[in-house]
């Protein structure tokens, strides 16, 4: 099962190039993030046209997320409140569309746009942290549910310096601070890992350039689209890639595609033959 996640900086801007991605790539599921479109009016028929449902929590102008499957969506969860439904902080934090999952062949799909943050001296800096706290009380409850997890996005944080382009200069600020970074570890704690540093441990891999600066044609990005795997799944992937050519079409997005790949069986049950194992998609 191939997952994906891409920032598509407005589905309805770009919907060609999605379109033309999905058409040659065929994910099993794409994670969208800043679709930037209420849900009466998010672009269904590309999609459709090509295999895939949809769930979609979305808003004008601003954030919203979908989820894209070629397989059956079950029991979509929007925002966190889903889980914490009496959390004051996750209602609060519910007002922005940045949170949507689904179980897919049984696994949970979670796709999360986490706030940029602005600057350290901005309110929304304060927001974010406050956001990555909910994220993690929002996790603990996942896990008491049992279900494999991949939790995908844009986390708007660099956790290491190897996710930087210039660490010396850019770390300790906004989405390379200590706290952004140490809000991000406690709420993946043990149980979740990073799919692509499972096969590149080298720096220089850059899944977001800034559209100012000369930033793509210098190469000078940041790795802050991310795919985590929890322990179950972590066994099964067999690869994790940026699609980092995608930045480079006419009126991009400044997010590139990144997907794992799961050697995951369907879902495990005795019943059925063996000839209806062997047509399961993986």
């Amino acid at each position: 099962m191939r997952i994906a996640t891409w920032n598509v900086n407005s589905v309805r801007t770009r919907i060609d190039q999605v379109q033309a991605w999905l058409a040659a790539e065929q994910p099993e599921v794409l994670c969208l993030q800043e679709t930037k479109v209420t849900d009466d009016l998010f672009p269904h028929a590309p999609f459709e046209a090509l295999g895939y449902q949809l769930a979609i929590s979305g808003q004008k102008a601003y954030n919203g997320v979908a989820i894209a499957s070629r397989l059956p969506l079950d029991d979509v969860q929007v925002g966190f409140p889903a889980l914490l439904p009496e959390d004051p902080e996750a209602l609060a934090l519910g007002e922005q569309k940045r949170v949507i999952s689904a179980l897919v062949d049984g696994v949970r799909v979670l796709n999360l746009y986490v706030p940029n943050g602005s600057s350290l001296k901005s309110e929304k800096y304060g927001y974010k942290l406050t956001w990555l706290g909910c994220l993690h009380r929002y996790l603990e409850i996942q896990a008491q549910q049992g279900d494999p997890l991949v939790m995908v996005g844009d986390f708007n944080i660099a956790l290491e310096d190897r996710d930087i382009h210039d660490p010396e200069r850019l770390r300790g600020g906004i989405m390379a601070s200590d706290a952004e970074r140490q809000a991000l570890r406690r709420a993946l704690g043990e149980r979740l890992s990073d799919g692509f540093r499972l096969f590149e441990a080298e720096e220089g891999h850059w899944s977001w350039w800034d559209y100012r600066s000369g930033a793509w044609d210098r190469d000078r990005g940041w790795r802050i689209d991310h795919i985590y795997l929890d322990d179950t799944l972590r066994d099964y992937a067999t690869g994790c890639v940026i699609h980092k050519t995608v930045r480079g079409n006419d009126q991009p997005s400044d997010h590139a595609p990144v997907v794992v790949n799961l050697a995951w069986p369907a879902e495990e049950s005795d019943e059925g033959t063996e000839a209806e194992q062997e047509d399961s998609p993986w």
